[in-house]
């Protein structure tokens, strides 16, 4: 599919260069030597036309589809708004699956799980991610009626669709993604709780638990409440309320893992009751949809709508003109996309649900000098999302006198309530904005910066430093800026304990990590006042934060009306409970027994692993690593063709790395002890520089196993490395990401 060539008056968009790298990588198309098949002119252009092409089957339309897709092209290229990343990669080709977010049901048979298990590897394939609810699935140990067998339970199921995920890399561009919820009665869900305990299990898949107002009643007054066997809706026994609750907040402390959703307060919103309930939500959470619904989903640029001199500093006619635009762009991509399956295609025209969200608040809020943690802050993102709602649902009902209401209206609870008619069932969602924030150059969705200045990585291992434009704007302003405080806000990232720095700038550019988690809450919780869907966002919390701080948060995300919560407690993932042999989770390894010896754990007669071949200076290393529980247990070293000395050093070092890891030292530490040492010879990888044998060793084990652990350097406490580019990940709106080549764990 060839769509038409752009007009020759049309404007070339300005390009930062991080948004340069990711657009050439993961958005403009290419033949099949991957060489581009259009410039960034040509993407916008392509899809500009595409969804602007659809106003032609409406004869009510105030435009026609050409000065449309003008109007779209300057919305896009302006960098005012921006539709989700499968709308960018697919619009106008052969594909042409524009949603990102889809939810579907897991039932309970082998057919019905398979069957979703298919259904997701063709919308993985397509560039969406999925939600999948199996709560409906009999629990472990149930009985089978048509074979007499026992049930394995919902966990085991989810390992085949974390094994299909794996298979699935999207044409390349994007990964696929899941969430999986359970609910909290289901009487598996302790099994459910603990599934991610392991680093690696599940490793596809979100997972949150869907609490129930009964179960938070039964947590505040300390009581049990009732497991009920999906299959029969039998009682099958009790928990006792806090005791779960206390397990979700331990594994949150340890890991991030599980979230979790307020199951009730989510259908309480339901604007179509009538077809379901709503069980689950897309990868990261901001999306809940029924049984096969889509959403399409776009985000309008905050940053570049600060006014100092109109009222609270906003541009509102600029807003709402973008709001509109934006809705009817979104209700298009609906017409223009093919879904992958015709029971999501005919949910998705039954409902329209769209959801228009926002990117570069950290960024408006830095312009017009609020500290993101105060309640002018606060006030201004309740107007700011109250504002965008008022006018998306104009724009919607302008859209219905169009082209009618969406075809559930009557039956929902705007057509119960006489309100509308909508063309769109939702039309509000605040959804991480990932690479889209790359390409618009702002701050990601509703959060705080990740750091005010950083190292980005570009060719042959070069860093440029990459600043925050309006804290060096501050800076300069106040004649305070200098290369030396940029090198050190550049290793720091913030400049929250710097006195040097004047008072003002220190309170207005705050990072996630100088909000005390509280004010992350509120601030999320101040965007679902006026939000139909669900809010993408990341209560980040230290490294030194408590299980307590972190039940305070839950309660507090329930209190507030918050329809879920995602936290992150800097570098838990690195302190995440090991579990080895007979350990039980939760239990951690005892390193050092009563009689003050280190407990070596013995090796059982078969262990599996791999054989990876990397260059050194003295030929092929090959080094086979064996794991237990998914962890590295032993190492063998093999040096190719060379003399016996080296081969016996290659021996000693893989014999003290197993017995380092047998002992239960962790692969960061090993990796810190062999990491950069010299020898005679270096040699060049596509990465980096390996200097030694040791070097060489620590590379391997660095890019299995540190890809989403905190690394440490120098003293330093550092992110994850990017599994792609080396760069710096960050946790953030729910998922691991980079800002330097737009890689995110979530899709």
């Amino acid at each position: 599919m060839n769509p038409p060539a752009a007009p020759a008056d049309l404007h070339n968009p300005a390009l930062n260069a991080n948004a340069e790298v990711v657009l050439k990588k993961r958005y403009l198309r290419k033949g099949p030597e991957g060489q581009p098949l259009e410039d960034y002119r040509g993407l916008f252009w392509r899809v500009a036309a595409n969804i602007a092409a659809e106003e032609a089957k409406y004869e009510k339309s105030p435009y026609k589809p050409e000065e449309l897709a003008r109007e779209f092209y300057a919305l896009m290229t302006s960098w005012r708004f921006l539709p989700n990343s499968p709308t960018l990669m697919n619009a106008g080709t052969e594909l042409g699956q524009l949603a990102a977010c889809f939810v579907l049901p897991v039932g309970d048979s082998i057919d019905g799980i398979f069957d979703s298990v298919k259904h997701a590897a063709m919308i993985h394939k397509s560039g969406g991610g999925t939600g999948f609810s199996f709560s409906r699935l009999r629990p472990e140990g149930s009985r089978v009626g048509s074979t007499g067998g026992v049930a394995s339970g919902p966990i085991s199921f989810m390992k085949i669709f974390n094994t299909a995920t794996e298979q699935i890399k999207q044409g390349g561009t994007r990964r696929g993604a899941n969430m999986g919820i359970l609910r909290v009665d289901h009487p598996d869900v302790l099994r459910f709780i603990e599934a991610k305990v392991r680093e690696g299990d599940l490793n596809n898949f979100n997972i949150s638990v869907a609490l129930t107002e009964r179960f938070m009643q039964a947590v505040e007054a300390d009581e049990s409440y009732d497991l009920v066997a999906p299959h029969s809706g039998e009682k099958c026994g009790s928990l006792r309320a806090r005791d779960v609750f206390n397990l979700l907040v331990q594994r949150a402390w340890e890991s991030g893992d599980p979230g979790i959703i307020f199951l009730d307060r989510i259908n309480r919103d339901n604007p179509t009751p009538d077809q379901g309930e709503i069980e689950s939500t897309n990868p990261c959470g901001e999306q809940p949809l029924l049984p096969y619904e889509a959403c399409n989903l776009g985000s309008i640029n905050l940053a570049l709508l600060a006014a100092r001199d109109a009222k609270d500093g906003v541009d509102w006619e600029e807003l709402a003109r973008v709001v509109h635009l934006a809705v009817r762009f979104l209700d298009n991509v609906i017409e223009a996309s093919v879904y992958p399956l015709d029971e999501i295609s005919e949910k998705v025209r039954t409902n329209r649900k769209i959801g228009l969200g926002v990117m570069g608040f950290a960024d408006l809020l830095y312009q017009l000098e609020i500290p993101y943690d105060s309640l002018e802050a606060l006030h201004l993102a309740e107007k700011i999302m109250g504002f965008i709602q008022a006018e998306s649902k104009s724009a919607s009902k302008q859209l219905a006198a169009e082209r009618g209401p969406f075809p559930a209206w009557k039956s929902s609870v705007f057509g119960q309530r006489n309100v509308g008619p909508y063309r769109n069932a939702t039309t509000t969602t605040i959804a991480p904005t990932g690479t889209l924030s790359i390409i618009a150059g702002c701050s990601s969705g509703i959060e705080p910066l990740f750091a005010l200045a950083f190292s980005r990585h570009v060719m042959d291992g070069e860093k440029l430093l990459e600043v925050n434009p309006w804290f060096e704007t501050a800076l300069k302003a106040r004649e305070a800026y200098s290369k030396t405080l940029m090198d050190d806000v550049a290793k720091k990232g913030t400049v929250h304990n710097m006195e040097h720095v004047p008072e003002a700038i220190r309170r207005v550019f705050v990072t996630a990590h100088d909000v005390t988690p509280e004010w992350h809450l509120k601030m999320q919780a101040a965007f679902q006042k006026h939000t139909d869907n669900a809010v993408s966002k990341t209560v980040n919390l230290p490294h030194d934060a408590t299980v307590e701080d972190i039940w305070k948060i839950y309660w507090m995300a329930y209190e507030q009306g918050c329809k879920g919560v995602t936290v992150y407690r800097d570098g838990c993932k690195a302190s995440q409970v090991l579990c080895a042999g007979d350990s039980q989770p939760g239990e951690k390894m005892d390193a050092k027994p009563a009689n003050g010896q280190v407990a070596v754990k013995k090796r059982p007669d078969v262990v599996y692993g791999f054989t990876q071949k990397v260059k050194t200076g003295f030929g092929d290393l090959y080094l086979t690593i064996n794991e237990m529980d998914g962890r590295p247990f032993e190492v063998f070293a093999v040096i190719g063709k060379s003399g016996q000395s080296r081969m016996a050093k290659a021996e000693a070092i893989g014999r003290l790395v197993s017995l380092a890891f047998r002992s239960g030292i962790g692969v960061r530490q090993v990796v810190a002890q062999l990491e950069g040492i010299g020898g005679e010879y270096s040699v060049f990888t596509k990465k980096r520089l390996l200097k030694s044998i040791p070097d060489a060793m620590a590379y391997v084990l660095r890019q299995r196993y540190l890809a989403e652990e905190m690394v440490q350097e120098d003293g330093e406490s550092l992110r994850a490395s990017c599994p792609e580019c080396d760069g710096v990940l960050v946790f953030e709106e729910g998922c691991n990401k980079c800002h330097n080549c737009g890689y995110t764990k979530c899709g």
